[in-house]
């Protein structure tokens, strides 16, 4: 067994892994879906399909946007009932296309080939075709990932099985459980991307996950499971890189600058699905948790199906608990929800239904400058400089300070005893930073 490795910087917020032992449970299909076009970073998909039209299981109903983009495939058989503007989880109205469920319609078979035998081509676009994207929340189009320079040749390829965000457990269940097909996945990237190196990162507090895939890869000369120190963020992209391989991510760089692709294992079990079955990415795996539901677990539900089925689907609520929070992924990075008519979309990792307990919702304060958040932040980054700098609009100091470089953790926010929104303001900074930089490109 390898040594245990780790970061430097990053805080121990609580665990809360209360669903870790929950086998993941396949619910049944929805009724309804609403898809929205752009469940992805990139350009939004392009819809192809208008209000009355049939559509099938798999069939694809939006086209890339472009090539920092990805396919959306109907999850549901069934007519298109709706297209138009509808919430986002990330809080604004986005188009989308709204299907309804024929009881009648068959699923869709997908028999198994041995992708090995392909081409590097056509094992790309299988991936590509299949719509996928980083399921591990970042939702970057997958075949970007693999698809990089040729003067930047990459040697490693990490997955990530950290999962150190509180509460949620999918991808520990997806290990346990799907482990061979996550190895599979692992192989197919290794191919695509002529690297020498797999490495799956998991952080120690899952020894079952790192035992049974320990001895899954045994027998394979250039994969290794690597233990991680258990500390968020630890599944951060660069955290990783520096944990498994000591190598830093220079600021405004990318993990293939310095010869690394870094893919969530549920992204690896997807690309295996893609490229073995030609299996489109219509479901995902989520994590319900938090003590307003009956049935806390791991459920894998289709794509599209609004959070309030999702939740009736298992079970529903507890009578008598009243629920305070409602989170779209984990606490730290995830999203308070305000509408429950929200679609669960392909970067849905989690869903929490939290109580007053829970929650520990507190007034916000001044800052009293304690420095817990610099100490907190695993970018080394000055948060509060930062917010005072945003607050004030000084756009250009905070392009100076590194804004760009915030990876929205949370551990700040976490840490911080005023309650201060610092992500809400580092979000908001980072897009107007962007803004003026391209207003400086375009003079």
């Amino acid at each position: 067994m390898l040594s245990i490795r780790t970061f430097e910087g990053g805080l121990h917020p609580p665990e809360l892994k209360n669903t870790a032992d929950k086998c993941i449970v396949n619910l049944p299909l929805p009724e309804k879906v609403i898809l929205h076009v752009s469940q992805h970073i990139g350009a939004p998909a392009k819809p192809l399909f208008k209000i009355t039209d049939k559509v099938e299981t798999g069939q694809v109903i939006a086209e890339p946007g472009g090539f920092v983009s990805a396919r959306i495939h109907a999850t549901i058989s069934g007519k298109i009932i709706g297209a138009g503007n509808f919430m986002h989880p990330f809080g604004v109205p986005s188009p989308a296309i709204v299907i309804e469920r024929n009881q009648e319609t068959p699923e869709p078979e997908y028999p198994p080939e041995n992708g090995f035998n392909l081409d590097l081509a056509e094992i790309k676009t299988r991936i590509q075709n299949a719509g996928l994207v980083g399921l591990g929340g970042a939702t970057f189009p997958t075949h970007v990932k693999l698809s990089p320079p040729e003067n930047k040749p990459i040697d490693t390829v990490i997955l990530n099985g950290v999962e150190c965000e509180p509460a949620l457990t999918s991808d520990h269940r997806l290990m346990l459980e799907e482990g061979d097909k996550i190895i599979s996945g692992l192989k197919l990237i290794l191919k695509v991307l002529n690297a020498k190196k797999g490495i799956i990162g998991i952080e120690n507090n899952k020894q079952d996950a790192i035992k049974l895939l320990s001895e899954k890869v045994k027998g394979e000369a250039n994969i290794e499971v690597q233990p991680l120190e258990v500390k968020y963020p630890q599944g951060g992209e660069k955290q990783l890189i520096m944990a498994c391989l000591d190598r830093e991510v220079p600021s405004g760089a990318l993990p293939m600058d310095v010869g690394v692709v870094v893919q969530n294992v549920a992204t690896a079990a997807a690309v295996a699905d893609a490229v073995n079955l030609k299996r489109p990415l219509i479901e995902r795996v989520v994590t319900l948790a938090g003590n307003c539901v009956k049935n806390p677990g791991n459920y894998r539900v289709r794509i599209g199906t609004t959070v309030d089925e999702f939740i009736r689907m298992t079970g529903g609520l507890k009578e008598g608990v009243e629920p305070v929070k409602v989170i779209m992924g984990g606490p730290m990075m995830g999203f308070a929800m305000f509408d429950m008519n929200i679609p669960i979309i392909k970067g849905t990792s989690g869903i929490l239904v939290w109580d007053k307990e829970e929650a520990k919702i507190c007034e916000q304060t001044a800052c009293i400058r304690c420095g817990r958040c610099i100490r907190a932040c695993p970018m080394n980054l000055m948060p509060q400089q930062l917010k005072r700098v945003i607050d004030t609009k000084k756009w250009d100091q905070a392009d100076t300070l590194g804004i760009l470089d915030c990876m929205e953790c949370g551990s700040c926010a976490f840490t911080c005893p005023a309650g201060l929104p610092l992500i809400q303001t580092f979000k908001m900074g980072k897009k107007m930073v962007m803004a003026e930089r391209k207003k400086a490109q375009a003079k």
